[in-house]
């Protein structure tokens, strides 16, 4: 079995210890990332007109780990913290950031666990509007802060071929997927983190499996 793992480097190494102990692993970074400045988005963030007032704190991605102790400034007493995954959640609670809800199943799931607004959404430029709508439909106030954009790579010959040769593919988000979608072979299985990325990548492949974690080992050595 060869693996293609695609996340930045220095962020594959979970990924590679749930695979099976014969794959061949490659490594083809499809994306990097470009933080803002923390100034800058404590600056947008006092001029919302909830600040100090929100009830909840979206954090939608682990890249945002760094800017939650901006954002928490923001929030009211007794808020509610929810995570978009549990990659962000493990990265919240190494920075000692107490999550109450955490979200797996897709937004309109998690926005059903929400129950009060305004709501602050924390994360990436190209931030997928699901939830934001899911929220807004059932009347709360929602405001986007965003912190990093997601910038896509271009591949060198060598890179593509990988892509084309991977049996399986691990695809970490949506942006990834623009980039490799033309060269992941049909009967190439894609691995993704949850529904959301499910939901993208499913619009041009049919081969996916959803969830990262220790079970997907034997997963991978059943197929």
């Amino acid at each position: 079995m060869k693996a293609v793992v695609t996340r930045e480097r220095g962020s594959n190494d979970s990924l590679v210890e749930w695979l099976p102990d014969d794959a061949t692993v490659k490594e083809v970074p499809l994306t990097t990332t470009r933080y803002f400045n923390a100034d800058e988005v404590l600056t947008t963030l006092r001029a919302s007109e909830f600040f100090g007032a929100y009830r909840a704190l979206v954090v939608t991605s682990a890249r945002t780990a760094l800017y939650v102790s901006l954002a928490r400034t923001a929030l009211g007493e007794g808020a509610t913290v929810v995570s978009v995954g549990s990659a962000t959640a493990r990265a919240l609670e190494s920075d000692d950031v107490e999550v109450d809800v955490v979200g797996d199943a897709g937004a309109e799931d998690l926005a059903s666990q929400i129950s009060e607004g305004p709501v602050l959404l924390l994360g990436a430029a190209s931030m997928r509007p699901e939830l934001a709508t899911a929220l807004q439909s059932r009347g709360l106030s929602v405001t986007t802060l965003t912190c990093y954009e997601t910038v896509p790579v271009v591949l060198s010959d060598n890179e593509v071929n990988e892509l084309r040769e991977g049996d399986v593919v691990f695809i970490g988000a949506p942006s990834a997927w623009l980039v490799a979608k033309a060269f992941v072979a049909n009967d190439a299985w894609v691995v993704v983190p949850g529904a959301t990325t499910g939901t993208v990548v499913r619009r041009d492949h049919a081969r996916v499996i959803e969830g990262w974690g220790v079970s997907l080992r034997e997963h991978l050595r059943a197929l």
